[in-house]
């Protein structure tokens, strides 16, 4: 047992004859831990992306329900009003009348025809 922990601190394993065996595996294993790493790290900036965006998306939410009440505020009938008595143009008293335009009925082929 004492040889074999020795051999293994001592690293023989990678010095015997059939080293490249080992040194292959080893080669994997480090190329399979960096992309492991680089895949994390992709992960992390890709969930710190989407914390961003998930911030800005409640800001812009609020932003369109300040602007949507502001404007809903803007359109009411005694906003308009005011607005016009500056420039001298005041709300009817006479309430507005509905204008009905009758169309002719057309004339058809042979009633054209006949005429």
């Amino acid at each position: 047992m004492k040889g074999g922990i020795y051999s293994i601190l001592k690293a023989k394993f990678l010095i015997n004859d059939d080293a490249a065996k080992n040194w292959q595996f080893i080669i994997f294993l480090i190329i399979l831990a960096l992309i492991m790493i680089a895949n994390s790290h992709n992960y992390e900036q890709k969930t710190y992306r989407i914390t961003e965006l998930d911030k800005e998306v409640k800001e812009l939410r609020s932003e369109f329900v300040d602007r949507r009440s502001e404007l809903m505020k803007l359109k009411m009938e005694s906003t308009i009003s005011e607005k016009m008595e500056v420039k001298g143009i005041f709300p009817s008293s006479v309430p507005p009348k509905k204008i009905k335009v009758l169309k002719e009925k057309e004339k058809g082929f042979f009633e054209k025809l006949w005429q």
